[in-house]
């Protein structure tokens, strides 16, 4: 929890450490709070959850995407010429970033339609172009392949007596790793792009935020986490379901095709790694959720996926 003392300290620690007039935090997410300055409005990300490596290879990505032109936050140098600093906050050893707020807003879910995803579509190729150029002058050390992070160590979390589920989640991990993978087909992206960590401004500009927990992955995994984000979270009626899938799908991948190449035999799987998202999703009810405290509205989401799992249930129709 961030109290008061917790708040004063950290504006202390971030007027000594950068070049801002910090006036107010405001907690966000657990990790994530929001700064009034004098000069600007500005996000602070104050974690332990990676490595300094790991984040210091992070943040070297999304401002080498920024300073080639794609609309990511820019996170900001401290007076160290440091862009992740080693901060202690509350007697807790944290790595902080600083990034500039970026414009836009959290688009309402009914807004949520073909022309944006388009869009949305058009920026990812984007991202996954000049990811492959940073990749050629920037070998990755420290970020991680998708199947090495925690999160995907699905039989670990998904109980042994869910001998089904388990099942299905084995094969979708070794079907996956067994995909023939090259430059154009597996890079770095972003990893998480849910809508949520998609801002919106007036002339249909996107911004993408939250790069924690990019990875190395097939390219085709950052166009399924947003199908499956829109599907799940953000269709709300007025329409049929199954063509909302179809025609947001088909617009994503033309916005993407305009910017970067798709293989033909990967958007043939694009099924499958929606498939991942989903079993990653109930892999982490489970890592995250108090099993002997749920609540009624968790069981029946865990009930939700584990029918739509079992029975091989796919969100879209391509």
């Amino acid at each position: 929890m961030f109290d008061n003392g917790d708040s004063t300290q950290l504006i202390k620690i971030l007027n000594e450490l950068y070049p801002v007039e910090i006036l107010t935090v405001q907690s966000v997410t657990n990790e994530m709070f929001r700064c009034t300055a004098k000069q600007d409005v500005y996000f602070v990300r104050v974690t332990n959850y990676k490595s300094y490596d790991e984040q210091l290879e992070e943040v070297t990505y999304t401002n080498f995407l920024h300073k080639e032109g794609l609309a990511v936050s820019l996170a900001i140098s401290s007076l160290n010429r440091n862009v992740v600093e080693k901060i202690t906050l509350g007697n807790k050893e944290m790595l902080t970033v600083l990034y500039k707020a970026a414009p836009g807003i959290h688009l309402p879910r009914e807004q949520w339609n073909a022309d944006v995803l388009k869009e949305l579509g058009r920026q990812i190729g984007r991202l996954h172009r000049i990811s492959r150029e940073f990749e050629e002058m920037h070998p990755v050390k420290h970020i991680n392949d998708w199947h090495d992070n925690e999160e995907y160590a699905f039989l670990k979390y998904i109980p042994e007596e869910e001998t089904a589920i388990r099942k299905i989640a084995q094969d979708v991990l070794s079907t996956i790793k067994g995909l023939p993978k090259n430059s154009s087909n597996y890079g770095l992206l972003h990893g998480d792009l849910w809508l949520e960590n998609i801002l919106v401004d007036d002339d249909l500009k996107l911004t993408m935020v939250d790069f924690q927990d990019c990875e190395k992955n097939f390219y085709i995994f950052d166009l399924a986490v947003p199908i499956y984000s829109a599907i799940e979270y953000s269709f709300v009626g007025r329409g049929n379901i199954v063509d909302y899938g179809r025609e947001i799908t088909k617009a994503i991948i033309e916005g993407y095709q305009e910017e970067h190449e798709l293989p033909a035999d990967m958007l043939e799987q694009l099924t499958l790694f929606i498939r991942l998202k989903e079993v990653f999703e109930y892999s982490l009810m489970h890592m995250y959720w108090n099993k002997e405290k749920l609540t009624e509205e968790q069981i029946r989401i865990m009930n939700h996926f584990r029918m739509r799992i079992e029975r091989n249930h796919s969100i879209i129709d391509m």
